[in-house]
């Protein structure tokens, strides 16, 4: 039993990619925040005709809209909760793992454009000293 237990990770660490999308490592609370920014966007998303139906009833209401558009917020909140399940979080953070390297890759590339920009800068106010030490 033993056996099995240590083959089977070895054989599939070998064949996946870095993370494991089922069983991942923790997050650090500013990656679950992430997560949890893809969760409610695709949860929104699910909603929309119904959140569009309660702002159009809201529109140039205060108070009165938590008894006047009491049917719009009803349909509306019993529709996030049908859609705000474990599931679609776990797919909220599936898209995350999934998007990881592509965010790091344009971190990384942007932070080669940054340093380029630096570099270009110091060159010229360097030139500039040269000038103005000429003059």
């Amino acid at each position: 039993m033993a056996t099995t237990s240590t083959s089977t990770p070895a054989s599939t660490s070998t064949s996946t990619p870095k993370y494991n999308l089922r069983n991942p490592l923790p997050l650090s609370a500013t990656q679950e925040q992430e997560v949890k920014k893809i969760f409610h966007k695709r949860v929104r998303a699910h909603c929309a005709e119904e959140i569009k139906a309660f702002a159009q009833c809201a529109v140039n209401r205060t108070v009165t809209a938590t008894w006047v558009c009491r049917d719009q917020r009803l349909t509306m909140n019993s529709c996030m909760l049908a859609h705000a399940k474990p599931e679609e979080e776990d797919r909220a953070r599936e898209e995350w793992f999934a998007t990881h390297e592509e965010r790091r890759r344009e971190k990384e590339e942007e932070s080669r454009r940054v340093e380029q920009r630096r570099a270009e800068i110091i060159r010229m106010m360097r030139e500039d000293e040269a000038r103005s030490k000429k003059r």
